[in-house]
C-alpha cells in the first residue's frame, strides 16, 4: 500500500505548449484507472515549454494544435468529469455553438432557465478552454468579458483572437 501513495505523483502530469496567442498548459490524470485531460490553462507567452510525457498529453498537444491550423477541427478526448450540475448544463449548450458563431449569456440563460450572471460565471469556471469554446459566449453589448480577466485584457486577446480564427470578427 506505500507504493500505492508515491504513484500517485505519476498520476497527475502537466505540459505546456506553444499557442498563437500565448501558451497552453494541459493537464492530465489518471481518474479510476483511465487517463483523462482534467484541465486546460491559458498561459503567458514567456511560460517555459514542457514537452507532454504520456500518449493522451500528446494527442491533447495534437489536437490543440490541429485546432490552430483549422478551427473546425473536432476535438475527441476524454475529459475528467468537473462542475457543477449548472455549470455542466452551461458547458453542454456552449458545445452547441457552431464554429464560427456565436451565442449570448442571456440567450444561454433562457434556455436553461438561469440568470445570464450566472451563466457567465459558468464559462469563467469552463476547466476546457478550446474544448468547451466558451469563447463563442459574447454579451448583449459587444464582446463581453472572459474567464477570470485578473491579468488585465490577457484574457479578453485570447477570446479575440479565438473569434478572428474562428470567422466570428
Amino acid at each position: 500500500m506505500a507504493s500505492s501513495g508515491s504513484k500517485l505523483s505519476f498520476d497527475l502530469q502537466y505540459c505546456i505548449i506553444k499557442a498563437p496567442f500565448g501558451c497552453l498548459g494541459i493537464e492530465t490524470e489518471m481518474v479510476d484507472g483511465s487517463l483523462m485531460v482534467s484541465k486546460i490553462d491559458y498561459l503567458p507567452a514567456t511560460s517555459v515549454l514542457k514537452k507532454p510525457q504520456n500518449q493522451l498529453a500528446k494527442e491533447a498537444a495534437r489536437q490543440c494544435n490541429a485546432y490552430f491550423q483549422n478551427p473546425h477541427h473536432q476535438f475527441d478526448l476524454p475529459l475528467k468529469p468537473k462542475g457543477t450540475e449548472h455549470q455542466s448544463m452551461v458547458w453542454k449548450r456552449v458545445l452547441e455553438i457552431p464554429v464560427g458563431k456565436t451565442s449570448t449569456y442571456g440567450k444561454i440563460a433562457q434556455k436553461i432557465k438561469s440568470g445570464a450572471r450566472a451563466v457567465g460565471t459558468a464559462c469563467g469556471a469552463n476547466p476546457y478552454p478550446l474544448v468547451t469554446p466558451c469563447h463563442r459566449v459574447v454579451s448583449a453589448q459587444g464582446l463581453g468579458g472572459f474567464m477570470k480577466e485578473d491579468a488585465p485584457g490577457f484574457y479578453r486577446q485570447i477570446k479575440i483572437w479565438l473569434l478572428q480564427h474562428e470567422g466570428v470578427i
